[in-house]
This record gives structure tokens, C-alpha cells and sequence, in this order.
């Protein structure tokens, strides 16, 4: 969006797009400059809902595969344009200051003022006036038509004055000049749009950062060792992409060659580089690091991780709080309200004033025009929420909306799942104890797992993988047995791996020292896998679904913050509470269907909990969606992360505790600047007006109303813009 300048034009815009046929809902995003529009494609099109706009005096640019670029290059411009008005203006104004509040007394001061001031209100300030001419044809008023009214009525009273002094101000010998004023006026509020300007920019970078991680161009295999530079766009599903040290990975897919560090920071926000190799994912934005790499693109263009992370800030930061709603309809008749008070102050002047009546009436008047200030009332609530949620994302947090920021400082209990949240949800090899340390037969091992399907087998094959085995006894006479376990025959002996129940099976002998450790385990909540030939058991593996390393400080983190939290699974109580003390977690619930932890999370609201729920299978996706705010592993199911509210793109517990508190700080900053937005105008407006004459005869001067109103904006945003600094 371009051209808006306050709440008032949000507003419009926003209306005129509702009032198209086939517009189910219009969002504009004050702070980022953006209007999210919900419409039926085959009753509207991007370019009718652009003319609608259009027609009310802004810009509207279509968002699509350029338009980031397109829309930092004209804001680059109208930044460029701003500069040179703030500038001219600021050097056109000094002369007209300065002779107004030293020498306001010697001979042709006015028509000095005059020269000075008329070329800055119709040069750089030309621009009020025709925002206040098109919103007059529209019947409407916003920011523009406030300065247009004040600054007009200030020139055209001083004009006035200069060719008939003395006729409205009842014979002073010195008629009442405000060309200084005028002058003024129109540099403090281009100087604060400017910089507004440049801070709102700001405000939305990291959606940016994360459209400057994508490629223009990648390296594709097009033949036998023959790679070919095509547009990222081009690049499907299937394709062999080289990435070159120092290279984007242009699409997420799975490593096929090579091996590499990748910075994943600004996806997972954690920023030690991680090692990539053979088998690995890859995500489309991530920098690689020295080494060379060819990945199989698996999801390209807006399938990408990346894109939904961006689709997912982008419509997080275009959402509205709650309080938000409150603060549209004040903005709705500020503008019209601020004019009314504006004349009536006027006419009381004139009323009650008989001498000096229409000369402080005029200066009271355009004081009230001037210091009234619906951009920091409209910039509010999007400015905080842009800053904070671009910083959740820059962090590794995606926040689906406004509401979520809200809910998440009242959280008074988390919902753990354990498997895939509190565990990795992948069960690694812990320990592989061998009888009196002979493992001659491990490679019969490794080839028997790994023609198994079981995921604990593929466990068991994962480790030799990584450990550089190669199978050098393959295994005839396969056989997968199942519930049970695997055999084979191996240079003429039958080995078999798999449960206790079938050593039992086999009349096979277990040595007491390998018992005594599969006890171990089992009071630990590992599984214990068993190995052997014919006679005895060869090796004991231990094989479990290892707390994440996080899952303990996350707990701690949120426990110091008062937030009481559980575990719930489908597991038996043994492992339930093994890994949960393991987590440091004392409240959990074993033995749990799906439907049971939904009503788990209904008994804690019951009892006046506001519960988040961490998740991030299938089966967690009702509880997910009965919590109060649901969070999604961001490894996990794609049903889970379209429930939730907030996904951790890296699975890391401790940004559970991390979003509560950025959550606490963003809602603080909206209340802050909402206060300081109200009760700037409260105080400022009747200041204006004049209250304070009759007490201590004091009368604001425009010159400081100016001032003060581009101040009130720059405060509001700054306020937010310190949101990107928590850490």
C-alpha cells in the first residue's frame, strides 16, 4: 500500500474494498503498508480491487514473485522524494523562523516571511493539499485534510494581515503574522514522515531477510556432469541442484552427495551452522557454508519451508489484536471530531474574547488542526505487532496471528506431548553391550536391520551407517517374524535379533551380565533388543526415544516463569515417568488416546487455566486445537502446524518459553504506545484549545504543535521498534 498516512486511511481503504462484490474481508496493516484482502476470484480481480483503491487516493501493488523488490525500490523513491521536500522545506523555513522570532518588528519583515513561506507550503508541501483535495472529492478526511486546513487558514490570515494591517485584529499596531508557523508546520511533519517512514520500514524487515534467502538463480543437473544456470522458479520437484560454498539452497530436498555446513539461523533462529550430509534435509534460504552439495529437490516454490514462513508472517503481521477493533472505530470519526472541535474552539474565542478574540481564536484553531494526531493512534497496535512478530520469526517462532500474542502472556499451563516434543520422536542406539566385548558378528547385525522395516531396526542400521560399517557377511535366508523380531543364516549359523519373548521362543541363553543391563534399561524406559545365534545371546542394544536436549531448560524456564507444566502420552506409566523426570517435569498422564489429552486440556480450562498445548503428530491435532494456544513442532506433522497458532521451526522447547515472554513484551509495547496515543491527545487537543489562557495565559504556538505531533508518531514507533532488541 502506498500514500497512507494515518489511521483514517486505513480505514477507507479498507472500506472500499469491502464494498466490492466477491471481497469476503480487508485488513490493512498501518505500520507495514499492506492490506491483506480475502475475495471469490471469480467475482473480483487483483486490478479491480487496485482501482478501488486507487480511487480513493492511494496505490495498491499486487503482490507477486517481483513485488518485493518493486515495492523496496518505490519505497526507495517516495524515501528519496521525502528527503528532497524535507530538505528544501527545512532550508526554505529558516529565514522565515528566524526573521519571525528576532526581527518579527523591522521593516518588510512580513513580506519577507511571505516570499520564504509561500514556496514552502506549495512546493514540499504541496502534497498535503492534494491528499486533502482528493479526500474532499470523496467526502472524507483524514491526516492531510487536518494540515491542509490549518496550514491554509495560517498563510491565508497572515496574507491578510500583511496587505491590511490592522483590520482584523482590532488596531493592533503589530497584526498577528504566522507564515513562521505555516512554515514550520509543514517541516516537522514531513522531517516526521520521513523518518516515520524509514522506521516502518524497519519495523517489517525480517520478512524481507526472508525474502532476500531466496535465489534468483540455481545450478541444475541437466545430463551427465552437465549443470545448467536456470531461474529458481524453473526448478521442479526431481531436479539435481549443485550448491556451491557460500551458495542459497533453492528449494527444501534431501542431500544425494557432498557434505556441508548450512546456516539455518534465520529458519530455526539458532546459529551454530549444522552439518549436512548424505541423507540429510535441506531447506530452501539456508547459506551453505565451504563445502560442495547436490540435493534431489523434493518442494519447490510456495511448498517450500521458506514460502510458508513467510506466507505466515506476512498474514500474521496484516492481523488485528482484539484491541484493535476498539481503536478502529475512535479512528473512524477522530479526523471528523478533531474539525468540529476545531471550529467550536474558534467560535468560543470569538465569544468570550471581544478584543483578541479572532486573532487567538485563529491561532487556537489551527493549533487544534496541528496537534491532534491520528497516525499515532493508527500505528498503535500494527507497529508493535509487526516489530514482535517479525522478531518471533527472526527467532524460530511462527505466529499465525495477533490473537495468538495476546493469548500467550495469559498462559498459566503448558501440555507437553512426549513423543516428537519432550523426545526427539526418533529412537537412536544408546549403548550396544557385546558378551565379554566380542563383536566379531557385527556385521551380521548390521545386515540383518537393515533389511528389517521396524522403525527400531532401522534404528539399529542407522547407527552402523553413521559409524562407517559396511556389510561384509551378508545374511541368506532372510526372514522377518512378526511382533517378534528378525533371522538369518550367516556363514552357516542361524543368528537371530529381536524381544526377549523371542530369545524365550528359542530356548536361547541369556549370560547374567547382559539381564542385569537390560534391567537398567528398562528402569530408564529403553527398549532392549537382543542379538544372537543358535545357543546364547550375543549383544544386548539399547535403543530409546532420547529426551530432546532443550526439553529440561525448557521446563525450568517456564516453571520460573509460574507456569505450571505437563506431560501427557500414550506410553505406559513406567516410560512416562522415567522421561518425565528425566524432563523434570512432575505432573504427567500415561496410557492417553488422543481423545483422552483433548479432555485433559478441557478439565485444566475448567479449573481457570489458560493451557498451551506442544504437539506434533496427527494424533495431537484435537488437543492442539482445543488448547488455548497450540503449538507446533516444527518437524512435525503438517496437520499439526495448520492447527496451531505458533510453530518452532526447530522443535526447540525452550522457544515455548521464549514466545510467552516476547509475547508479555509485545502486548506491553501495545499498551504503551495506546496510552501514550490517548493520553497525548487528551491533554494535547484542550492545550491547543486554549484551557490554559484564562489560568496562566498561556497559548500553544503551532511551530510547538507541530513538533509535538510528529513527535507523537515517532515515539509510537520507536516504542515498537525496540521489540527487535530482546533477546
Amino acid at each position: 500500500m502506498l500514500r497512507m498516512h494515518c489511521a483514517s486511511c486505513a480505514k477507507r481503504v479498507e472500506n472500499a474494498i469491502r464494498r466490492l462484490p466477491g471481497v469476503a474481508e480487508a485488513s490493512v496493516n498501518l505500520a507495514a503498508s499492506t492490506v491483506t484482502v480475502s475475495y471469490d476470484p471469480d467475482m473480483q480481480h487483483p486490478t479491480d480491487i487496485r482501482q478501488a483503491v486507487q480511487a480513493q487516493g492511494y496505490d495498491l501493488l499486487v503482490d507477486s514473485d517481483d513485488s518485493a523488490d518493486a515495492l523496496d525500490g518505490i519505497y526507495a523513491r517516495e524515501s528519496d522524494i521525502l528527503r528532497r521536500r524535507t530538505l528544501l522545506a527545512v532550508l526554505l523555513t529558516l529565514p522565515v523562523a528566524v526573521t519571525g522570532m528576532c526581527f518579527a518588528d523591522a521593516p518588510h519583515a512580513a513580506e519577507l516571511m511571505c516570499a520564504f513561506s509561500t514556496p514552502v507550503i506549495f512546493l514540499p508541501g504541496r502534497s498535503f493539499f492534494a491528499g486533502a483535495w482528493m479526500q474532499l472529492k470523496q467526502r472524507a478526511a483524514n491526516m492531510d485534510t487536518l494540515v491542509a486546513m490549518s496550514v491554509s487558514t495560517a498563510w491565508l490570515f497572515s496574507v491578510f494581515n500583511m496587505l491590511f494591517p490592522g483590520s482584523a485584529t482590532a488596531g493592533d499596531a503589530h497584526p498577528h503574522m504566522y507564515f513562521e508557523a505555516a512554515s514550520v508546520i509543514i517541516t516537522f511533519i514531513l522531517l516526521g514522515r520521513w523518518l516515520e517512514q524509514k522506521a516502518k520500514r524497519h519495523a517489517a524487515i525480517s520478512v524481507r531477510k526472508l525474502m532476500g534467502l531466496q535465489p534468483k538463480t540455481v545450478s541444475v543437473a541437466r545430463g551427465f556432469g552437465k549443470y545448467v544456470e536456470i531461474p529458481v522458479g524453473d526448478v521442479v520437484a526431481g531436479d539435481v541442484v549443485l550448491v556451491k560454498p557460500g551458495g542459497k539452497i533453492a528449494a527444501d530436498g534431501e542431500v544425494i552427495a557432498g557434505h556441508s555446513y548450512l546456516d539455518e539461523s534465520m529458519l530455526s533462529g539458532e546459529p551454530v551452522p549444522v552439518l549436512k550430509q548424505k541423507g540429510d534435509k535441506v531447506f530452501a534460504g539456508t547459506i551453505n557454508g565451504k563445502g560442495s552439495l547436490h540435493f534431489e529437490a523434493g518442494k519447490t516454490g510456495e511448498d517450500t519451508l521458506l514460502a510458508q514462513i513467510i506466507h505466515t508472517v506476512r498474514d500474521a503481521q496484516g492481523s488485528r489484536a482484539p484491541v484493535q477493533k476498539r481503536v478502529d472505530r475512535i479512528a473512524a470519526v477522530f479526523v471528523p471530531a478533531v474539525i468540529a472541535i476545531a471550529v467550536v474552539t474558534l467560535v468560543a474565542w470569538l465569544l468570550f474574547d471581544s478584543r483578541h478574540g479572532l486573532t487567538h481564536g485563529l491561532t487556537a484553531m489551527v493549533t487544534v488542526l496541528i496537534i491532534a494526531c491520528p497516525c499515532a493512534l493508527g500505528l498503535a497496535t500494527p507497529a508493535a505487532i509487526t516489530a514482535g512478530i517479525g522478531k518471533a520469526a527472526e527467532r524460530g517462532i511462527l505466529v499465525k496471528d495477533a490473537e495468538s500474542l495476546e493469548t500467550a502472556r495469559k498462559v498459566s499451563a503448558v501440555v507437553f506431548d512426549k513423543t516428537g516434543t519432550v523426545t526427539r520422536g526418533k529412537p537412536v542406539v544408546v549403548a550396544i553391550k557385546w558378551l565379554h566385548g566380542d563383536d566379531c558378528a557385527k556385521h551380521v547385525l548390521h545386515d540383518l536391520e537393515r533389511r528389517s522395516e521396524h522403525p527400531l531396526a532401522e534404528a539399529i542400521a542407522r547407527h552402523f551407517d553413521s559409524d562407517g560399517e559396511n556389510v561384509s557377511h551378508p545374511v541368506a535366508r532372510f526372514e522377518s517374524i512378526t511382533g517378534k523380531g528378525v533371522k538369518g543364516i550367516a556363514d552357516g549359523r542361524t543368528y537371530l535379533a529381536g524381544s526377549i519373548r523371542m530369545m524365550e521362543e528359542y530356548n536361547i541363553r541369556i549370560d547374567e551380565s547382559l539381564l542385569a543391563e537390560a534391567a537398567s534399561a528398562h528402569r530408564q524406559a529403553q527398549i532392549a533388543v537382543w542379538f544372537a545365534d543358535s545357543e546364547k545371546a550375543l549383544a544386548l542394544i539399547v535403543v530409546a526415544d532420547e529426551i530432546k536436549a532443550t526439553s529440561h531448560e525448557a521446563v525450568r524456564l517456564l516453571e520460573s516463569r509460574h507456569i505450571t507444566c505437563y506431560m501427557v502420552t500414550g506410553d505406559s506409566r513406567h516410560t512416562a515417568e522415567a522421561i518425565a523426570a528425566q524432563a523434570g517435569i512432575t505432573r504427567f498422564h500415561a496410557n492417553m488416546l488422543p481423545h483422552d489429552k483433548s479432555e485433559f486440556i478441557k478439565q485444566l480450562q475448567a479449573e481457570g487455566h489458560v493451557v498451551a498445548m506442544a504437539g506434533d503428530g496427527i494424533n495431537d491435532s484435537a488437543s492442539l486445537a482445543q488448547a488455548d494456544l497450540s503449538i507446533a513442532m516444527g518437524q512435525g506433522s503438517d496437520i499439526a502446524m495448520d492447527v496451531a497458532q505458533m510453530t518452532l521451526v526447530s522443535s526447540d522447547l525452550t522457544k515455548v518459553a521464549e514466545a510467552i515472554r516476547l509475547s508479555v513484551r509485545t502486548v506491553a509495547a501495545i499498551r504503551q504506545n495506546l496510552f501514550w496515543a490517548f493520553i497525548y491527545n487528551l491533554t494535547a487537543i484542550p492545550v491547543a484549545a486554549g484551557v490554559l489562557y484564562a489560568v496562566n495565559g498561556f497559548l500553544l504556538n503551532p511551530m510547538i504543535a507541530g513538533g509535538a505531533m510528529a513527535l507523537s508518531s515517532l515515539c509510537v514507533v520507536g516504542n515498537s521498534l525496540r521489540l527487535r532488541f530482546v533477546k
